[in-house]
């Protein structure tokens, strides 16, 4: 599976615009992003803020019948995304909050959004992520925010984090056909915050 890359200046959400990707029948898989989200969205109906240089982005594909089921992703997504993480914040302790929030040293650092779109009786994924690079909002919530140049002194590009998490997806449905739900749930359950 190769993902082909939508980019954008300005959009309401990522996950929208791969919405109507599939919806209009253009394509059935890629990873749109953009520079700006002007509607960014959360689990729950939250608003995600979306400030520029950071990375908004969502990766889609159908679920085919050897794929695992939508709520696997639930646990496969963080794992693979905290993996990328970790290239740049390999010293930090990176956590996983369930639903969809990853956390370096007890401060979020990333969100996922997994929606499930049916088209033409076949159904896909849609994985939003919203990744903290330069900036984090400060927002009145149980937990502080956090992005990877304040943890880090680096600045990876959106480009460059965008490569790393298609590439990241491409060796796991590369590797499909020796997937172990297990080896994930492990790896999640070693990051749950308490």
């Amino acid at each position: 599976m190769k993902f082909e890359i939508f980019k954008y200046e300005n959009v309401t959400s990522t996950n929208d615009v791969a919405i109507n990707l599939i919806k209009e029948g253009k394509k059935e898989i890629g990873c749109v992003c953009a520079n700006i989200q002007t509607k960014g969205r959360g689990t729950h109906g939250k608003k995600w803020i979306s400030s520029e240089g950071n990375l908004f982005g969502s990766i889609f594909f159908p679920l085919e019948v050897n794929y695992p089921p939508f709520n696997e992703f639930s646990i496969i997504n963080p794992v693979i995304i905290s993996d990328v993480i970790m290239i740049f914040c390999e010293k930090k302790k990176i956590s996983f909050k369930w639903p969809n929030d990853l956390f370096i040293n007890g401060k979020k650092i990333c969100g996922i959004l997994q929606e499930l779109v049916t088209s033409n009786e076949k159904k896909f994924l849609i994985i939003g992520i919203g990744l903290n690079i330069v900036s984090c909002p400060n927002i009145n919530t149980e937990y502080q925010a956090t992005n990877i140049l304040l943890e880090t002194k680096r600045k990876p590009s959106v480009g460059e984090l965008i490569k790393l998490i298609i590439f990241s997806y491409e060796k796991f449905f590369i590797n499909i056909a020796s997937y172990n739900y297990m080896n994930f749930k492990k790896k999640a359950d070693l990051m749950v915050s308490k």
